[in-house]
């Protein structure tokens, strides 16, 4: 994997974008022009990349609200990847996004033809682009105050890309690791990954955690499927002597565990099993499935990092939920039902349940009934908050109608909070009802075009560790 080119650009809103840091490769530029062959295009100029950039990304001519080769039903744009038109054609797939008044930009090589374009989960560099863009964002925004620190960070980029991706290769995501040892002398007798900057000196320690993730959406329609999705990741710190020290980390599945999928790995692994890269989640489930031990040979960096991340599937969503809302005048009547699976152990660091209501006034008036937990209106009287308890990271969904698109909460919405305590009771089962009643709505309170009427959803977030 390797990277066309790299960009950082600064945009604020009703100002014109400006390039703040750029780098190129040309040995990876000719690498393109053979893979890609006829459909190959040029990168163009520093301030013909970001014109055509702002454009793609809407950022330009704030006055044209619609234009129908960027925003027609026939061109929906799902992910950050993006086709920027330029003279020669469309240059792709350019990854880029937008944080706090910054664009991170990135050209990842695509090792075959353009045309027709391949999928991007066939495109191996687009994962690695994406960790490269993400260690950039942390490290710019480390302890940033002002112009000057920011000027500073952009003027330690080159000699800090020299090291994690020399000659256009990634081999590292971790800026900020790198400059805490960056004058550190390398001069050693054994020569080292370029990757493992430093040596280490003291009591050898290999440090693993992994975090996994549970994020599911239930309808509780015939006719609509719930939707469950497990993911994680293992991060490793080895502190070790010697500049080339070799680790091999083995993951094994509990019982009846489900086999591990779409597995992606940090560079420095030295080797694998086939097995391992071939398990997909968009092929179906069988017998045949590699069930591990899943054994990941590395050469570690001298920092933290990501060793692998992946995903899995269970049967069943650690916890089921009903929720129903019955609206009448300026009243709702709201009912919530939750149930602890019987595998899940029943002790949290925190459960709560979000209970949003958009288009709405304040809530003036609330009567309710739990039967476990306890229910709080938000401060701003924006949110319910049913706080239940302890559960493996885990983000749960109950939508009272088919919503697919993922709603972010904020300030202006109306909110309840259940605090649902650190476990369930024996039943395994809790519930909630109640009725809220509405103010008039303020001009500050924006209009929410999907979360109308009865359309609304509960939000549950757990957390445990083993």
């Amino acid at each position: 994997m390797a990277l066309r080119g790299l960009w950082l650009i600064g945009y604020e809103p009703g100002a014109h974008g400006a390039v703040l840091f750029s780098r190129r490769y040309p040995t990876v530029e000719k690498r393109a022009k053979a893979f890609n062959g006829a459909s190959y295009v040029t990168v163009p100029e520093d301030s013909v990349f970001l014109k055509a950039l702002l454009f793609e990304l809407k950022l330009t001519d704030p006055d044209k609200n619609f234009v129908e080769y960027r925003d027609s039903c026939s061109r929906i744009n799902k992910t950050s990847v993006y086709a920027l038109p330029t003279g020669g054609g469309d240059l792709w797939p350019v990854l880029a996004f937008q944080k706090s008044g910054l664009i991170y930009v990135c050209l990842p090589l695509v090792e075959q033809s353009l045309k027709p374009r391949p999928p991007l989960i066939s495109i191996s560099g687009i994962s690695q682009a994406f960790a490269l863009l993400s260690g950039l964002l942390v490290f710019i925004n480390s302890s940033q105050k002002n112009e000057v620190e920011m000027g500073a960070k952009v003027g330690q980029l080159p000699s800090l890309l020299m090291q994690v991706c020399p000659l256009g290769t990634p081999l590292d995501t971790d800026l900020n690791g790198l400059l805490d040892n960056i004058h550190v002398s390398t001069n050693h007798t054994q020569k080292q990954p370029i990757w493992r900057i430093s040596t280490y000196k003291g009591k050898p320690q290999v440090n693993v955690c992994i975090t996994e993730k549970v994020k599911s959406m239930q309808y509780d329609k015939r006719d609509v499927a719930d939707m469950w999705q497990v993911y994680g990741a293992v991060t490793c710190k080895c502190d070790l002597e010697g500049a080339t020290s070799n680790v091999t980390v083995s993951l094994n599945l509990p019982a009846n565990g489900s086999p591990l999928q779409d597995i992606l790995v940090h560079p420095c692994v030295t080797s694998l099993d086939s097995a391992i890269l071939t398990s997909c989640s968009v092929d179906v489930m069988d017998d045949s499935a590699f069930s591990g031990p899943y054994k990941l040979p590395f050469t570690p960096p001298s920092d933290l990092f990501n060793l692998c991340y992946y995903t899995s599937q269970v049967p069943v969503p650690p916890i089921l939920g009903f929720y129903q809302l019955k609206e009448e005048e300026l009243q709702l009547k709201l009912t919530v039902n939750l149930k602890l699976h019987e595998s899940v152990k029943n002790a949290f660091e925190y459960c709560e349940a979000r209970i949003p209501f958009f288009n709405r006034g304040p809530v003036t008036h609330l009567e309710y009934k739990v039967s476990y937990g306890q229910l709080d209106v938000y401060r701003e009287k924006s949110l319910l908050v049913w706080v239940l308890g302890k559960l493996n990271k885990i983000h749960l969904s109950f939508f009272s109608r088919v919503i697919f698109v993922y709603i972010c909460l904020s300030k202006f919405l109306l909110r309840l909070f259940w605090f649902l305590g650190q476990k369930f009771p024996k039943s395994l089962e809790i519930s909630l009802t109640g009725t809220v009643t509405f103010g008039s709505m303020s001009k500050e309170q924006p209009i929410d075009p999907i979360c109308t009427g009865s359309t609304a959803y509960v939000k549950v977030s757990c957390l445990y560790e083993n």
